[in-house]
């Protein structure tokens, strides 16, 4: 089972594990997420953040994850394996998006139940990832989401996303803005392993230097809980 992607020459303002990432499987419910014992960083948020193309840039490649051409519509986690030498040594999880008004509301609900039971039970999570348009900032349903994660216990790291599209004086007010709001209201969420906030864009590289070092280090010091009978990485469930 495999996805081809496109793989860029490799970037020096990335982390060289991270664009060792090739296409694991793709899930679209509990059972059929595979267990290891590799640790796992979750990529969300809603649709039209730019969570696809954050992910390709980190990876330096141009179309390991897909974004959807009906926004809101693809109801799967695809997962990514990385690693050195053949060895895996973590895992990327890339959720759908969400926040799509079209999508059915049973679609949602289902997706919704999924969603909550990944990011608060999954035991091999070490960390979340949530994209954020710098430009609209938190919203009703990132802060759901969040809410969703919180039992977890793990730190949450936001990219920014599209700063770009702000001058560097609006970039630093919206990300300041964007702090004070997750010291504000973060310990009300539930959210107790820690949070922080950085500017980001895909387009002209922005912030990937500081952002490939976190999440590689996130991977480099988790440590996912290990799977009863785990079956090789190349296996599912």
């Amino acid at each position: 089972m495999g996805n081809p992607s496109k793989t860029a020459a490799p970037s020096p303002d990335t982390s060289v594990l991270l664009q060792s990432a090739r296409f694991l499987t793709t899930a679209a419910e509990w059972s059929q997420l595979p267990r290891h014992d590799l640790p796992e960083v979750a990529f969300v948020g809603r649709s039209n953040a730019g969570k696809s193309s954050a992910i390709n840039v980190l990876c330096g490649q141009r179309r390991l994850a897909f974004a959807s051409k009906t926004p809101g519509r693809t109801q799967h986690i695809n997962l990514f394996t990385v690693g050195m030498g053949g060895l895996a040594q973590g895992v990327l999880a890339d959720l759908p998006g969400y926040g799509y008004a079209s999508v059915p509301l049973a679609t949602k609900q289902r997706w919704q139940r999924f969603i909550a039971h990944y990011l608060a039970e999954r035991e091999q999570l070490v960390g979340l990832v949530l994209i954020v348009d710098i430009r609209h900032g938190l919203g009703a349903l990132d802060w759901e989401l969040l809410r969703y994660f919180a039992p977890a216990g793990l730190p949450v790291h936001l990219l920014l996303t599209k700063a770009d599209k702000l001058s560097r004086n609006q970039q630093l007010r919206q990300a300041q803005a964007v702090r004070d709001e997750l010291q504000r209201n973060a310990a009300r969420a539930g959210l107790l392993a820690g949070t922080s906030a950085q500017v980001f864009s895909s387009s002209t590289r922005i912030g990937l230097v500081e952002a490939a070092a976190l999440i590689e280090e996130w991977l480099a010091n988790g440590r996912a809980a290990p799977a009863p009978s785990a079956p090789e990485i190349g296996d599912t469930a």
